[in-house]
């Protein structure tokens, strides 16, 4: 399996938080995420290009890691 790594190449894994880099809207909402929102407690999917986590007004959100910076 290989490595899931954020926008900068640092190593992710289970229950790190990171930032967004950039605004997200998130697709069947009217929610945007802003840059610089601090996501916590992520967890880690088989994908190595995403990530699952719980946003502030999102559960179950799943993110593109090269959105996404170690917080």
């Amino acid at each position: 399996m290989s490595e899931t790594k954020d926008s900068n190449g640092n190593k992710l894994s289970d229950g790190d938080s990171v930032t967004l880099i950039k605004d997200l809207k998130v697709k069947g909402t009217s929610v945007t995420l802003k840059r610089g929102t601090v996501v916590k407690n992520i967890r880690l999917t088989d994908d190595p290009a995403e990530i699952e986590c719980n946003a502030e007004k999102v559960k179950g959100l799943v993110l593109r890691t090269e959105f996404l910076k170690k917080a």
